[in-house]
């Protein structure tokens, strides 16, 4: 693999405090730190709501103890009501149904509630119904153009399209879709184009919309399909279509919790993001779906319950491998399967894929640490590194490794299915809006960002391979233009201290009273100085590090993953010292549970 950006042999490497990860304490509102206390939260969950939600000014209990009492009613969002009774329009006269979602899994399960809402709830036949997904690498994200002719090939064609994660930049293509005669629904959260909402869709609904009233933008794309739904069936019972009996989609809320946990929406100063990735763990951990109890198989028994941390590094990983590397529909039916014989069938499919998924980005970040060697020297303030035969579906996974290491917004490119084009993922650092990042290039260099989308953190982009130098230099003067004089470089936030007495269960019981965790509301992170009573090199390629620690006079196991590169010994010895950035996590075996320290990052400490 080569980049287009100059020669890596030849440059100055970056310095050595460049690429050094600092161990940093979080910055702590203080008003919020003193009025957690005074509402009845302990020292420590004070600190920890105090070093998230800087600003934050509304109630603490709708975060604290999430419910879904606090979620507001669909029709806050603009053109829900005109969908739903379209919806409940095409049930009620048996239209066909297009279900047109992104191949993620915000967009699988989107999907799936759409989907069993449709024919489980509302009686539509699976004949009415047709799923169309589009395969990363052969159709594009969004309503590309082979999905659109795919739908036009159906036969009978549907009347009505529903899309879910995906539509808001998508005019063209829903124009198509409007002069074949179909209504085509868009359900989305991606931040719209300047223009504002597809001119030719039937109706869009975004909480990101700028006439929409609905209080929170944060929530996923799985979260507005199943709040379009819900009101599709308040409709079909105002009509007399449906009787009033007809359960409620608040078990749907499982996928709904996976789905905005996998999508890495903010899970800080939400309420309805927290409350339905709260009440979505309390369904999922009842076991009632096969998807559930063959992942608990797959895992281990000890893996039960899921947490937040398992919908994130467990199950989301698998399903998203799946479209990453082929077609995603594997995926859709392990969510769908109604028994576990064929759950697993399907989740032995995944896991390949995800092992798989693994090899290929293990090589692919290799190649762009190399290739970004160069970009760190000349200190851009952002990384556009051009994998020429590098696999466009671990395009993001890679930009993440890459901020991980070096501390910048990255963007990661391969080359797209369409002749001289590229595709490419992005993945932010906290303080650049990675969306805005790229709109400001466009305004700089239309030509060479001719299509975008994303949010905050994420993104993706479309670019002709002849304009990639033009669209690097439009991107790292927006990147400037939003951080400033900023220095930059990678860094581990951390709570603080723990003394040696909290490192225990008990305490990690208190943290857990404020979960779910997740994006922008991230698990406690501790620092602290440890003596190291014992280490052993774990793992079949040798990069993990078993410890055993103590400070004070208490002794405490910890793991350190991928703390060494294959082959490589470690920096320090027993008896040494250690400066750690660590986490709390609670290790179960055999029924028996005990505290282990998840490191984060370590230093050797002199002397």
């Amino acid at each position: 693999m080569s980049s287009s950006f100059g020669e890596v042999e030849s440059a100055e490497p970056p310095s050595r405090d460049l690429l050094r990860t600092r161990i940093l304490p979080r910055t702590r509102d203080e008003a919020l730190y003193t009025r957690a206390q005074a509402e009845g939260l302990t020292e420590l969950q004070a600190r920890i709501l105090a070093g998230r939600l800087s600003g934050y000014r509304g109630e603490l209990a709708p975060l604290v103890s999430p419910s879904l009492r606090h979620l507001e009613h669909p029709e806050r969002l603009v053109d829900a009501r005109r969908a739903a009774e379209r919806i409940a329009q095409a049930v009620t006269e048996g239209e066909h149904i297009g279900i047109l979602t992104d191949y993620d899994v915000d967009g699988i399960t989107s999907h799936v509630v759409i989907l069993r809402t449709l024919n489980e709830l509302f009686g539509v036949p699976a004949s009415r119904l047709h799923s169309l997904i589009g395969h990363r690498i052969n159709d594009g994200y969004g309503i590309s153009l082979p999905l659109v002719e795919r739908t036009l090939r159906l036969s009978p064609r549907p009347s009505l399209v529903i899309t879910a994660d995906c539509g808001s930049s998508d005019e063209p293509r829903i124009q198509c879709l409007k002069d074949a005669g179909i209504d085509v629904i868009v359900t989305d959260h991606h931040a719209l184009p300047l223009e504002g909402p597809p001119a030719s869709a039937y109706a869009t609904i975004n909480p990101t919309r700028e006439d929409c009233d609905y209080p929170d933008s944060t929530i996923a794309g799985c979260m507005v399909a199943w709040l379009v739904m819900s009101l599709a069936r308040s409709v079909l019972i105002e009509w007399g279509a449906l009787p009033a009996s007809t359960p409620k989609l608040s078990p749907w809320l499982s996928y709904v919790a996976l789905g905005t946990v996998a999508d890495c929406v903010s899970l800080g100063g939400s309420a309805a993001n927290r409350a339905v990735v709260a009440h979505g763990l309390t369904l999922i951990n009842r076991m009632e779906a096969a998807c559930w109890r063959t992942m608990a198989e797959r895992l281990g028994a000890d893996s039960v319950p899921f947490d937040a941390e398992t919908l994130a590094f467990q199950m989301g990983p698998r399903i998203n491998a799946r479209s990453r590397l082929d077609d995603p529909y594997a995926a859709l039916h392990f969510m769908l399967a109604a028994d576990d014989n064929v759950a697993r069938q399907h989740l032995e499919v995944l896991d390949a894929d995800n092992q798989s998924r693994k090899a290929i980005e293990a090589e692919m970040t290799e190649t762009a640490r190399v290739l970004a060697m160069s970009q760190l020297a000349a200190d851009a303030p952002a990384l556009v590194v051009f994998l020429e035969e590098g696999h466009a579906g671990v395009q993001g996974i890679v930009a993440s490794r890459l901020v991980q290491a070096f501390g910048r917004p990255t963007l990661v490119l391969t080359r797209a299915a369409a002749p001289g084009m590229l595709t490419g993922s992005g993945r932010s650092i906290e303080k650049l809006h990675l969306r805005d990042a790229l709109q400001r290039a466009h305004e700089l260099a239309p030509e060479a960002l001719p299509r975008f989308g994303g949010h905050k953190g994420a993104a993706g982009i479309g670019l002709p391979e002849t304009h990639l130098e033009m669209f690097r230099e439009a991107f790292l003067r927006a990147v400037s233009e939003q951080l400033g004089s900023r220095e930059l470089y990678p860094c581990v936030f951390t709570d603080g201290g723990l003394a040696a007495g909290q490192l225990s269960l008990t305490t990690l019981d208190e943290l857990e009273r404020l979960a779910p965790y997740g994006r922008e509301f991230d698990a406690p992170l501790f620092e602290g100085d440890f003596l190291v009573e014992n280490l052993r090199v774990v793992g079949s390629e040798g990069n993990h590090l078993m410890l055993e620690l103590s400070q004070g006079g208490v002794a405490v196991r910890a793991i350190w993953f991928r703390a060494l590169t294959p082959g490589e010994v470690p920096a320090f010895a027993l008896g040494g010292r250690l400066h750690c950035a660590y986490k709390l996590s609670r290790n179960r075996w055999k029924g028996r549970e005990s505290l282990q320290l998840m490191i984060e990052h370590a230093e050797p400490l002199a002397g």
